[in-house]
């Protein structure tokens, strides 16, 4: 009952319905496997999801250019997802580089956060195709500026855009993107990339408002092991220096981030 019922509120814990799971820990009496949570540290893995999502905005009749903005922030800003829909234009300070946090579940969680130069120019050209929007509008509401749904974030555009980057790795012979993810798992990306630019954990933390250091440290000591060359990629993605990677087509995200980050 035990197990079945962490299993449930680990789900909470990946929807930021509850901060912590409280079926889990050393007081537990019954021993079960951690859960297993995902998230992406591969560079190409990261271009494909938002290769995918700038596909499905191209194809989109309204909000052109808010999935990939979308999926872009939660990647490289790590927002929680109900931070991200709260956002409104009065906290993104594209000429500074800063996004201020203020719905958050914990004070810890109300934080600056330094916008990476990809991500910053991404949001640049968001809010320049948005035209005359007010400064107190959610930077990802809907078509008639209402907020909007979590469920519809989950189904209707990280899974799409999971499902259409899978379609196109599978074509180049390139390792599908990890099971399960979930907005959350972005937020751990967020992480990993921070450490792979040569970030410190405190740092992280504070950029993530965390006031666990367990999940950072995890992720900072996996990122340090690596031996493969990925944290390399990673720090040129975000520096726009080299992918190293893979090749992308003219249509997609990649050289747009590049040419960004030279910006």
């Amino acid at each position: 009952m035990i197990t079945t019922l962490a299993a449930i509120l680990e789900e909470a814990v990946e929807h930021d319905l509850i901060a912590k799971n409280p079926a889990t820990g050393r007081r537990r009496r019954v021993k079960a496997d951690p859960p297993r949570r995902t998230w992406i540290d591969r560079a190409d893995h990261i271009a494909a999801l938002l290769d995918a999502a700038r596909e499905l905005d191209a194809e989109a009749l309204v909000r052109r250019g808010s999935r990939r903005a979308l999926l872009t922030t939660l990647a490289l800003a790590g927002l929680r997802l109900g931070e991200a829909l709260s956002l409104r234009w009065r906290d993104v300070e594209l000429g500074r580089g800063t996004m201020t946090v203020r719905a958050s579940k914990t004070d810890a969680g109300e934080r600056v956060i330094d916008l990476l130069p990809v991500l910053r120019e991404q949001l640049t050209e968001y809010r320049a195709a948005l035209g005359d929007v007010a400064r107190d509008a959610l930077v990802f509401g809907t078509s008639t500026g209402a907020a909007q749904q979590p469920s519809n974030v989950r189904r209707r555009i990280l899974a799409a855009a999971v499902a259409r980057a899978n379609e196109r790795l599978d074509r180049e012979g390139v390792e599908r993107l990890p099971e399960r993810l979930t907005p959350h798992s972005l937020r751990r990306t967020f992480a990993s990339i921070l450490v792979a630019v040569g970030n410190d954990p405190t740092y992280v933390m504070g950029q993530l408002g965390h006031t666990d250091p367990g999940l950072t440290l995890r992720i900072y000591s996996r990122q340090m092991r690596r031996h493969d060359g990925e944290r390399e990629r990673l720090q040129s993605l975000v520096k726009g220096e080299s992918w190293g990677t893979r090749r992308h087509p003219a249509d997609s995200a990649a050289p747009a981030i590049v040419e960004a980050a030279r910006v």
